[in-house]
């Protein structure tokens, strides 16, 4: 169980690194994902990346693995409606995916949410519950 945990937090930590950083990369892409109700678009863009690679970063690092769980948590929660608003429209700046998967993947921040629960509610080797 511990090694698939280690396994996971690392897929995570990778995942959220990556896409973090490409916020910096890529901005338009985020930029169309973005409900046109936001204020600030350009700096929710860099806060919700910056937030992403130190979250990937924190889940790495024991002392602050729960905490950046928790932030990771309320990050996923935080761009949930964007997600809603790109399904709504039927297409993601610069994909070509299909309405049906810009729905299905909804669900899939739920998921993400336990994952990043799971992977960081751990500290030094012991669960705390």
């Amino acid at each position: 169980m511990e090694t698939t945990r280690l396994v996971f937090r690392w897929v995570l930590a990778v995942f959220f690194v990556a896409a973090g950083l490409n916020h910096f990369r890529d901005p338009a892409t985020y930029l169309g994902m973005m409900p046109p109700w936001l204020p600030w678009p350009g700096a929710m863009n860099a806060i919700s990346g910056a937030a992403e690679v130190l979250g990937g970063i924190g889940l790495l690092v024991p002392v602050t693995r729960r905490a950046a769980g928790w932030g990771l948590i309320a990050l996923l929660v935080a761009v949930f409606p964007a997600n809603v608003h790109v399904a709504m429209q039927g297409k993601m700046p610069g994909f070509d995916f299909s309405p049906v998967v810009l729905w299905a993947r909804l669900p899939f921040q739920a998921v993400f949410a336990v994952a990043v629960w799971w992977v960081a509610r751990e500290r030094d080797g012991a669960a705390r519950e």
